[in-house]
């Protein structure tokens, strides 16, 4: 099963910050891991203008990390008994500094709430998209709102065959992940565990409307049928591969449901998760091949921006983040 060791919790001072707090140290306590604790300040610029006779921009800079140091003590104090934990200010572009801190000490997730975003973000990206993009580790989204136990976690999984070998292979080890970090959570939490993936029949409309040549409907459904078919066969095929990872005791003492929906992942995996009333989405985001560092595919964006639940996003084996610490 999948434990966590060195965790790096994300906080924003003067905000809601028991839901993840409360979150990291029970996994922390869980997996007996390392757990870090910090916030991030905003860089001062060395030419801006300052008071004459007062602080420097270096002093100044230096009194807002102490000053938030201080804060970040006080709000993990009641958490001490519990785990040994360390805290951290970090100073810079927060995205840009949560991954070179997760670079410079191997930490393996980053939790943290999600951000409020305004349409600018929406529209040239947040920080969380940006994590979501180029962190090189799971990246775990509480929502405020979420239930200190959950109750219900889906496994959003792409077992279609129909991708070129390479990318093939790439999906298939990042269902593995999925599958084996959201059987962990359930069994931990005794949670219901959900697997969903989404199929569609790609020509359909084109072969029952096209002005060119005529295909009947039987001869359509019947296409169709064999396409849902395919897509349960590679259902089933994961589930073995499934059992050989988690264990089939493990899978089926969590009497896990499967969902094999009809429809675009962008429409179907946030309709089910509302309607199953998930609290947290173990999916996957994908490399395109070749591209150095990482671009999250327009259907992980998009279903991340119309849940409501939390979420933990997994990146694929090998994944390399753009940022370095050179930079």
């Amino acid at each position: 099963m999948k434990r966590f060791r060195n965790i790096l919790c994300v906080v924003e001072l003067g905000g809601i910050c028991e839901p993840v707090l409360e979150r990291a140290v029970t996994l922390a306590e869980n997996n007996q891991a390392r757990l870090t604790v910090v916030d991030v300040a905003p860089h001062l610029a060395a030419n801006i203008i300052m008071p004459k006779g007062g602080h420097t921009t270096a002093e100044l800079q230096a009194e807002v990390v102490n000053t938030q140091r201080q804060q970040l003590e006080t709000l993990v104090e009641p958490y001490t008994n519990r785990v040994k934990l360390e805290t951290k200010v970090l100073v810079g572009t927060p995205f840009l500094e949560i991954i070179r801190e997760i670079l410079r000490n191997g930490r393996d997730l980053v939790i943290k709430l999600p951000e409020r975003q305004n349409w600018q973000e929406r529209l040239f990206g947040s920080d969380d998209m940006h994590l979501l993009r180029k962190c090189p580790c799971p990246v775990w989204l509480i929502q405020p709102r979420a239930r200190n136990t959950y109750r219900r976690i889906l496994a959003a999984v792409d077992v279609d065959n129909a991708y070129p070998q390479k990318e093939l292979e790439t999906r298939r080890a990042l269902n593995h992940q999925v599958i084996e970090l959201a059987s962990s959570l359930a069994l931990a939490e005794s949670a219901e565990l959900h697997i969903v993936h989404a199929w569609d029949a790609p020509g359909e409309s084109a072969m029952r409307h096209s002005a060119f040549t005529k295909t009947s409907d039987e001869s359509v459904d019947d296409w169709v049928e064999q396409v849902k078919q395919q897509h349960s066969d590679s259902m089933d095929a994961f589930m073995n591969e499934a059992a050989d990872i988690v264990g089939q005791d493990a899978l089926d003492y969590l009497e896990q449901q499967r969902h094999l929906m009809r429809g675009q992942p962008r429409d179907e995996i946030p309709a089910l998760a509302k309607r199953i009333d998930a609290d947290l989405i173990v999916m996957g985001t994908v490399a395109r091949t070749g591209v150095l560092g990482f671009i999250m595919g327009n259907t992980a964006e998009t279903i991340l921006n119309r849940i409501d639940c939390s979420v933990l996003a997994l990146k694929p084996p090998g994944f390399t983040s753009p940022v370095t610490l050179d930079e």
